[in-house]
């Protein structure tokens, strides 16, 4: 049985991760609108993978005899100057999500909270893989942001790797 305090802030992770899959949505349609369709397709399935993260989260909680408690989403930016805008702001994101688990994962150790300790696990792999992932795809997008045919080749790359695992 998940203690109150633990409940609580796990709800609040859920909320968080339902707004990044609404952030990430908000990149994919102004990438679409911009005609980059292979950045728009990457942000879209990382928004359906963030949607993956926060039922992850409400599943656990049921099975810990807990109850979600979904609150409203805050607005998101609508708008970004360029696919390098976005992934500075994608970079950044990732970044606070980590801050994030990493408190959850205290909260875990502090209250002996066991099941979250070994479910946490697996999000501060996952935190791992996403801010890297992000720093490889801005540090190349920094590198060809004034080449309009580096800017094509990496929209047709990461369009490629967004249609793998579907």
């Amino acid at each position: 049985m998940l203690k109150t305090k633990m409940e609580v802030e796990l709800n609040r992770q859920v909320n968080f991760e339902l707004e990044s899959s609404y952030l990430y949505l908000s990149m994919a349609y102004d990438m679409e609108n911009k005609g980059f369709e292979g950045f728009a397709a990457w942000f879209a399935k990382q928004a359906k993978e963030e949607f993956g993260h926060a039922t992850r989260f409400m599943k656990f909680i049921g099975e810990m005899d807990g109850k979600v408690k979904l609150e409203p989403i805050a607005a998101v930016r609508q708008e970004w100057n360029s696919p390098k805008d976005a992934f500075e702001d994608t970079l950044m994101h990732e970044k606070l999500v980590t801050e994030k688990i990493y408190a959850l994962v205290e909260l875990a150790n502090e209250t002996k909270d066991y099941p979250a300790q070994n479910m946490l696990k697996w999000f501060v792999d996952e935190q791992v893989e996403e801010e890297d992932t992000a720093r490889k795809v801005l540090e190349k997008l920094k590198k060809v942001e004034t080449h309009p045919a580096g800017l094509y080749a990496m929209d047709a790359q990461l369009g490629k790797r967004a249609g793998n695992n579907d």
